[in-house]
């Protein structure tokens, strides 16, 4: 079988992000690595949403999580009546895509792919018993059809990098960086890259850094209050993230933190691309809710507590970075203004 993660990190490899067998869906546990490599083995498709609410996997991850839950669904299912199993599915379904609040339209997409492939092996005779192999098998070309998209994004955002050049990042782009990392190689530019630390989780020094570091790249990491500075001091040339959604409108929400970056490159004259899709379920920013995520997180650093009783804590998963400051949104069709979004979809382009 074709495998779309050929020569990337260890952390982009598909069995090492989630991956459905024999009755259970096993999660690569993003918040420990890379201090332990462990895993957190789900049997139903609930423990799956909660893996994802739990931010056991981040970035691309739950999306995948979220397919290979529609497999493992369809395990728990087997014995239903044809009544009972579709909507034994299509609970799942919504259980699944609505883990998280800020992502739930693109989680949506992903279960939603899962229910077609499910009533086309339905209407091919397809046994209860091996519907679960077809869903993985859907989620595995779900993930080679993004890693290939995402070649093209990462030749796109590679033609804005200088030979040599110096990058930052923010939170964990996944497969862009990967990519991106791939393609920067393959082009024999041998970029540097900067990754602030990104708390409470720090994926940007446990996630991207790993990955950077793991494909042979020059890579440090810096604190989340470091970056304006580090973008004079260390000459950086290009400052990229990822974006959970990009509104119709040209806002890009992403991890929090993205938006004070892209105000300090604004200022040192950094541009800052974001790669993602724009999303017609999003026409303004104003559709978009901001997740609120457990405020005791900030006052704790990986599991130890460091302020005093009654020290409250605030905790918004994301922020929201206005298209003035977003010098392109870069996707698989070519680098678009933020002020131009519907040409995405125009059918000539």
């Amino acid at each position: 079988m074709f495998r779309a993660d050929e020569g990337l990190a260890f952390l982009l490899r598909y069995e090492n992000i989630a991956w459905y067998e024999a009755g259970a869906v096993s999660i690569l546990d993003r918040r420990i690595y890379p201090v332990r490599v462990e895993s957190v083995v789900c049997h139903r498709h609930e423990e799956v949403a909660r893996a994802i609410a739990d931010m056991v996997t981040q970035s691309g991850g739950p999306y995948t999580a979220a397919a290979m839950g529609m497999a493992l669904a369809a395990y728990e299912a087997r014995e239903l009546d044809d009544e009972a199993y579709l909507a034994y599915m299509e609970r799942a379904a919504y259980t699944l895509s609505h883990a998280r609040p800020t992502t739930v339209e693109r989680m949506k997409a992903v279960t939603a792919r899962a229910m077609k492939a499910l009533r086309r092996e339905l209407d091919l005779g397809t046994s209860r018993a091996d519907m679960p192999e077809k869903l993985r098998e859907e989620a595995i070309a779900r993930l080679n059809e993004n890693y290939t998209r995402y070649d093209q994004i990462a030749c796109h955002l590679a033609d804005k990098i200088p030979h040599n050049g110096t990058v930052m990042t923010q939170c964990f782009a996944e497969t862009v960086i990967g990519t991106l990392l791939r393609e920067c190689r393959r082009r024999g530019n041998e970029v540097k890259m900067i990754c602030p630390e990104t708390r409470p989780y720090y994926q940007g020094a446990r996630l991207t850094a790993s990955v950077a570091c793991d494909m042979g790249f020059d890579t440090t990491v810096i604190t989340d209050n470091m970056p304006a500075y580090t973008m004079k001091t260390k000459k950086v040339d290009v400052f990229t993230s990822a974006a959970d959604v990009v509104t119709m409108d040209g806002y890009v929400v992403n991890k929090v933190g993205t938006f004070q970056i892209a105000l300090a490159a604004r200022y040192w004259g950094v541009p800052y691309f974001t790669t993602g899709t724009p999303n017609l379920a999003h026409p303004t920013i104003d559709t978009v809710e901001i997740e609120l995520r457990d405020p005791e997180l900030v006052t704790e650093s990986m599991g130890r507590k460091h302020t005093l009783p009654g020290v409250k804590g605030y905790y918004p998963a994301f922020d929201v970075t206005p298209p003035k400051l977003v010098d392109g949104i870069v996707t698989d069709k070519g680098i678009l203004s933020p002020y131009n979004l519907k040409s995405y979809f125009d059918p000539a382009v």
